[in-house]
């Protein structure tokens, strides 16, 4: 084959490619992926579930599995407490659930939000990170690594613009002083609004039964897969109860009751930023 031509030809095909309105086809991806975001945890669970051949107890001991149960347990949970303060101390109109489109009527600068510009998806790593941990196979946790920084760098990159072109020069200062992902407590801002204790519990008390009931049941898959057979271990004893029951008073008091709501109509809010 003739070396110019295959040169020639890439040549053209970057030419072409360098043509392509790159910032727009990003943005609009981001949009399309914003409005799925909420299935991503489903999509890892799939790929944990299909790992659970290779689950066995670390080293073969049962003390060293229950000790990586609370391990992972513990970073899940900490990635629910982040996004606990986060929706906790936002402002109304902004870090709600809504998927349809962009809304952001306040840019939040202080609390979580003065040490990393998305403390949700910051939240949301840190909650499936555990449950991805919990079956202890080394290559799905690099793919579920992978697959988050590809699906949540496009909608990252949307909300970004819609902040940019809608706050201008304020968002620009915060967010050059702000890092993305990781945050930089030293930048620490103390929120300027009151925790929001009944918009926490509305909003969040669906992660708190998901973890739990994931964890449980790759617990109890992996040990049949295994051949441990079925047994509750005691931190599920200790754990699964008290989760089981908060959820469901959880679930009564925002569906059945007004004691949940608040007097701000932050119930529609969405993600202002991540």
């Amino acid at each position: 084959m003739d070396d110019g031509r295959v040169i020639r030809g890439y040549l053209s095909f970057l030419n072409r490619l360098a043509s392509v309105p790159l910032i727009e086809e990003f943005e609009s991806t981001g949009h399309w992926l914003f409005r799925w975001r909420s299935y991503v945890p489903l999509l890892a669970l799939g790929l944990i579930f299909g790992g659970l051949r290779y689950f066995d107890y670390p080293y073969g001991s049962h003390a060293l599995d229950e000790l990586w149960e609370v391990i992972c347990l513990t970073l899940s949970y900490t990635g629910l407490l982040v996004r606990a303060l986060t929706v906790g101390y936002s402002a109304s109109r902004t870090s709600g659930r809504q998927t349809a489109h962009q809304v952001a009527e306040h840019l939040n600068t202080t609390g979580m939000y003065s040490v990393v510009r998305n403390p949700l998806y910051l939240g949301n790593f840190l909650m499936v990170l555990g449950v991805v941990m919990f079956v202890r196979v080394w290559w799905i946790l690099l793919i579920y690594v992978l697959l988050f920084a590809l699906y949540y760098e496009r909608i990252i990159f949307a909300e970004e613009m819609f902040l940019r072109r809608k706050f201008g020069r304020r968002y620009l200062e915060w967010a050059s002083s702000t890092p993305a992902f990781l945050p930089r407590f030293a930048h620490w801002r103390p929120p300027l609004s009151p925790f929001n204790w009944k918009k926490v519990l509305r909003r969040e008390y669906h992660g708190l039964i998901a973890v739990a009931a994931s964890m449980f049941l790759l617990e109890a898959a992996g040990d049949f897969y295994a051949g441990h057979g079925f047994e509750i271990d005691g931190l599920w004893r200790i754990v699964l109860p008290p989760t089981v029951v908060s959820y469901a008073v959880l679930r009564f008091l925002h569906k059945r009751t007004e004691i949940l709501r608040s007097g701000v109509n932050d119930q529609l809010a969405r993600p202002q930023h991540g």
